[in-house]
This record gives structure tokens, C-alpha cells and sequence, in this order.
């Protein structure tokens, strides 16, 4: 575990030196077949990776974003996002990161939040959280009238989800902000916030942060309360409410 864990830095270290050329900066944007953007950085960071991943570990498999499956039925697969946040990254915002997660047999057993402009490296192994070398927990949040509540997209919560009944929980809390994508996880693992909800997920979204939240001591699980690993959607809690927010959202 500890080989594994210091080779995600390695990665992380790696391709964030690739975004940080860009950040900021001028360079081309292309549209992806979904209407998404992708950037030169996506593809150069996600290249780098798969390129040290398949050097040192070339019996595991990779699964990322921006050029697809690699050794697919491998027991060990590493899941890649490149830059989660494209749209935050080409508008010069600090809330996006590169996700990197490792999975054994279809669960992971590792995860990595890295914001390459703060310096901020974040990984978790179901067991426990660290930020930079220090390890980090939730905050305590014991009712929905204190908590800090985050989602990346508003419309999408309307697009995929039932917006009435959102915008009950949205009303309820003290604070409701978009600082979303994989920073608003970042905030509740680190005990900046309290509730991160993304009404849709696909799997290079979702797998890098499930052991960032549980090492941290938080709970997560897809939307209507089930497994997070299987489900397409996520909610993310420091706990104690979670159960709360499930039914308010249902």
C-alpha cells in the first residue's frame, strides 16, 4: 500500500507540472461528442499518467476520461479525470483537481483529490484522509440548520433529479454555495463543508473521492441513499446527517 500510495504522488506530481503550464493561460478548447469541453492540458496530464502507469505497474489496467479503456479485465485498474473541473480550469477558478483512483476487483482502495495550483494533495484509503502529510477529518455537523451545503450545478439538480425537493434541503441549511466539482468533496473530507450533492456522476468522477470521504470519516453514497460505487450520482456528507439528507431528497 505504501508503493501504491507513493507512486499517486508521483502521478499527481507529474501531471499537475503539465496543468500548471496552462493554467491561466491561452490554448484551444475542443468539444467532446457529449457538448463537454476538453483542453490540451486534459489530454497531455491524462497522456503522462498512462504512460508511468503502464512503465511501472503494466500488468494493471486504466480506465480514464480523455482515451478510454486499457487492460480491462486487470484486478488492479487505475480510474484517471485529468482535470474534473474543465469548465472551472479554462475560466481561471482554483475549483478543479485531478482524480486518481486505484481499484482491486472493481473496488476502490484508493483515491486522490490534487489541486496542482494550491498544492494541495489530498488521498484517502477507506481507512484514513491527509492533506500534504497531515491527516484530516470531517467536521462535526449535527443538524441540516448548520451545514454548509455544496452542489457543482444547480440546473443539473433539475436536469437529473428532483429539484423540489432539493431546494427543501437547499432552504434549510445555513449555506448554499456551487463550489463543486472534485473541490467541493475536497471541503468535506478537509471540514469545510458539510454536504456535497452531484445529481450525475460517471465513474472517473466518482471513484477517486469515495475513499478520500470514508478515510476522512465521512459517508457517502449515490443519491437515493445506495451504494456509491454502483450508483451514478453521489452525496457526500461529514455523517451524522447523512440519513437526514436522504430523506429530505426522496
Amino acid at each position: 500500500m505504501n508503493e501504491l500510495k507513493d507512486f499517486c504522488r508521483l502521478l499527481a506530481d507529474e501531471s499537475g507540472k503539465i496543468i500548471n503550464q496552462y493554467w491561466r493561460k491561452e490554448f484551444s478548447i475542443d468539444n467532446k461528442a457529449d457538448s463537454t469541453p476538453v483542453t490540451i492540458a486534459d489530454k497531455k496530464a491524462e497522456e503522462m499518467m498512462r504512460e508511468m502507469i503502464m512503465k511501472r505497474f503494466p500488468e494493471h489496467g486504466i480506465l480514464g476520461e480523455e482515451f478510454g479503456e486499457y487492460n480491462s479485465n486487470a484486478e488492479y485498474k487505475w480510474i484517471l479525470d485529468p482535470i474534473d473541473g474543465t469548465k472551472s480550469f479554462i475560466h481561471g477558478t482554483v475549483t478543479f483537481g485531478t482524480l486518481i483512483a486505484l481499484t482491486k476487483n472493481g473496488k476502490p482502495i484508493l483515491g486522490v483529490i490534487n489541486q496542482p495550483v494550491l498544492k494541495e494533495y489530498l488521498i484517502g484509503d477507506n481507512e484514513t484522509a491527509e492533506l500534504n502529510g497531515t491527516k484530516v477529518h470531517v467536521r462535526e455537523c449535527s443538524d441540516i440548520a448548520s451545514a454548509t451545503l455544496l452542489t457543482t450545478d444547480h440546473i443539473h439538480i433539475e436536469k437529473y433529479q428532483n429539484i423540489k425537493k432539493f431546494e427543501e434541503l437547499m432552504h434549510q441549511v445555513k449555506v448554499y454555495r456551487q463550489w463543486g466539482d472534485c473541490y467541493g468533496y475536497y471541503l468535506v473530507a478537509t471540514g469545510y463543508a458539510d454536504i456535497m450533492i452531484d445529481p450525475i456522476m460517471s465513474v472517473w468522477d466518482s471513484m477517486a473521492v469515495i475513499p478520500v470521504i470514508r478515510g476522512a470519516g465521512g459517508a457517502i453514497t449515490d443519491y437515493q441513499g445506495g451504494n456509491a460505487e454502483t450508483g451514478n450520482s453521489i452525496i457526500a456528507t461529514g455523517g451524522t446527517i447523512h440519513n437526514e439528507v436522504i430523506t429530505i431528497l426522496k
